[in-house]
């Protein structure tokens, strides 16, 4: 028989160990409390979104417009050939500079060079008649003085004269056109200027007067704009407005609206404007240019970036405006007047001096607080605070 171990136990330790056992969820609870109580007072902390504001200018009373166009040469001409042909030969390329005289194309000449030979023989043959009827008449002029021959005749063999005359004359003519035609072969430069379009190539068959280079003569130069039909009333001839250049951002000259055109294009609908530059060396053709014009303007618009613009739940155009004492955002319901390449134009809505958020209103919620750039909440605290004179004393 085997014997049982014997299990011996001391009061005093089993005392301890349900005492622990006791007071181990007592402890947990507390802890976790203390936990709670910390993330709730974390949670409870009000969070201070850093944004950017742009402070409303007061409203001009002028509206800036502005359009984009192309530096052009005043005198541009599409030149072709006065007669038609094929063409076997192209001297230039755009961008090239010509002079007067200079040959830019040739077509073939084989048929006008035939032209004017044939030319030569019906001169010479109507020359011969005109040597034929002249002795025929000397003739008969001899004849009629000795009473030989009637006048009748005389009047006949002058009557011949004449038109043999005529005839060799026509056939001088023929030849000096078959001859002109030769030369209409060769097209040529007939003022300075530079290549700036090439519309047919060596080897293509033109007809008379067809479009084979352009030439813009050298001289003044203009930037031409499309303006749209809601502000052409805006350009009068003579009025002075800036011109920038994409290539050259320190450039600015002024401009003088040359031409405004009478009746709108008809695929565009807008308006052609042509605008005098003076005299600069920097300027060159086909220079992407910037047209800045003003006119006056009735209503109030203040400028605000782009960014500035949200919508409520309604779908209502708004901006979010920060309140200058305690930092709070509200949104404010606006009236967009018209869209610009920095911005947007604002009618109604806002005020100059107003704060409005510039960026991030998609995060922005009614009485929000948010956190202004260093300096402009405690400068308007300031401005609010009203001011107090005199000396004060204890009461006792």
């Amino acid at each position: 028989m085997t014997p049982r171990p014997i299990e011996l136990s001391t009061p005093g330790r089993n005392k301890r160990g349900r005492i622990v056992r006791l007071l181990a969820p007592l402890v947990m609870t507390i802890a976790l409390a203390a936990c709670s109580d910390d993330k709730a007072e974390v949670s409870e902390a009000p969070a201070m979104r850093p944004v950017k504001v742009v402070e409303v200018d007061a409203a001009s009373p002028a509206r800036e417009m502005r359009y984009s166009g192309a530096v052009k040469a005043r005198s541009e001409a599409a030149t072709g050939f006065r007669v038609a042909g094929k063409i076997i030969e192209r001297n230039v390329d755009i961008g090239d500079r010509v002079n007067p005289g200079d040959v830019l194309a040739r077509i073939d000449a084989t048929d006008y060079e035939l032209q004017v030979r044939s030319a030569e023989a019906s001169l010479a043959s109507a020359q011969r008649q005109v040597e034929t009827t002249e002795f025929a008449l000397r003739r008969a002029e001899a004849l009629y003085k000795q009473q030989v021959t009637t006048k009748a005749q005389l009047e006949q063999a002058q009557l011949s004269y004449n038109q043999a005359t005529s005839t060799r004359d026509s056939a001088r003519s023929s030849l000096e056109q078959a001859r002109n035609q030769v030369g209409y072969s060769e097209l040529k430069a007939d003022k300075p200027g530079i290549v700036t379009a090439i519309n047919a190539d060596a080897g293509q068959v033109v007809s008379a007067g067809s479009p084979v280079v352009t030439v813009a003569a050298d001289g003044e130069k203009e930037v031409l704009i499309a303006v749209p039909e809601n502000e052409i009333f805006a350009f009068t001839t003579g009025k002075v407005v800036d011109v920038t250049f994409w290539s050259n951002a320190g450039v600015t000259l002024k401009g003088t609206v040359r031409e405004v055109a009478g009746s709108a294009d008809a695929s565009s609908r807008t308006f052609a404007v042509r605008i005098s530059l003076p005299e600069d060396a920097r300027v060159l053709l086909g220079m992407t240019a910037g047209v800045i014009a003003t006119t006056p303007t009735a209503d109030n618009h203040y400028s605000l970036p782009l960014s500035a613009l949200a919508r409520d739940p309604g779908q209502q155009t708004i901006v979010w405006t920060v309140e200058r004492l305690d930092g709070t955002v509200h949104a404010r319901p606006v009236k967009v007047a018209e869209f610009t390449d920095v911005g947007i134009k604002v009618s109604e809505g806002i005020r100059p001096g107003d704060l409005v958020v510039a960026a991030g209103t998609q995060f922005m919620a009614e009485d929000m607080k948010v956190k202004l750039p260093e300096g402009v909440l405690s400068h308007s605290a300031e401005a609010a605070e009203p001011a107090v004179t005199g000396s004060t004393s204890e009461t006792p």
